[in-house]
């Protein structure tokens, strides 16, 4: 099993970025993304203080760090998502993502306070995503380390980053004999 990528490494297997995915494809990924607040509480629901600062593998974030770092990642991409829709190809701001989980508030802060944030964020993307037409997807964004990115593809990365990060919550807890999760 792959520690750091327990899902596999996102992948997108279409040539060049105007293709639009089946409507089936974009309700998956919606479908993903609205359960992946449910999926992250279940995969940390009863953990102690010191199981949410153990490291989910030898060298990476601490499961505390990883909802942090889901919550300033999911926010980022939802305004980036509002930027794509209200602008013409707006070029977005990198952030470094390892710099941001050594932040005092990612290593300490409680885990709840993200989860909380991640719960109304993705209610609220969510809504925005359903009142998109199949065109919209195609609206792109500038991203200075990705190149020209459409939502269409932003939304399945989002997709697969959450359930990502819960699989290295869960895979943890099945390494560690941790009481399971139950999604």
């Amino acid at each position: 099993m792959d520690l750091q990528y327990p899902v596999g490494k996102f992948t997108w297997n279409r040539s060049g970025e105007g293709l639009l995915a089946s409507e089936a494809e974009r309700q998956q990924w919606l479908a993903d993304i609205e359960e992946t607040p449910a999926q992250l509480r279940a995969a940390v629901s009863g953990l102690t203080q010191a199981q949410l600062d153990a490291p989910y593998r030898p060298g990476g974030w601490t499961v505390r760090q990883v909802i942090h770092h889901l919550a300033d990642s999911h926010m980022n991409a939802y305004v980036r998502f509002r930027l794509a829709l209200t602008e013409d190809k707006p070029t977005i701001k990198p952030y470094d993502q390892a710099l941001w989980a050594e932040l005092g508030d990612a290593r300490t802060a409680p885990a709840e306070l993200s989860l909380a944030l991640i719960d109304a964020l993705h209610r609220r993307w969510v809504i925005l995503l359903r009142s998109l037409k199949p065109e919209d997807f195609s609206r792109p964004l500038k991203h200075p380390e990705l190149g020209q990115v459409t939502l269409e593809k932003y939304l399945a990365m989002y997709a697969w980053h959450g359930k990502h990060h819960a699989a290295h919550i869960t895979g943890l807890r099945q390494r560690s004999g941790w009481i399971a999760a139950s999604a």
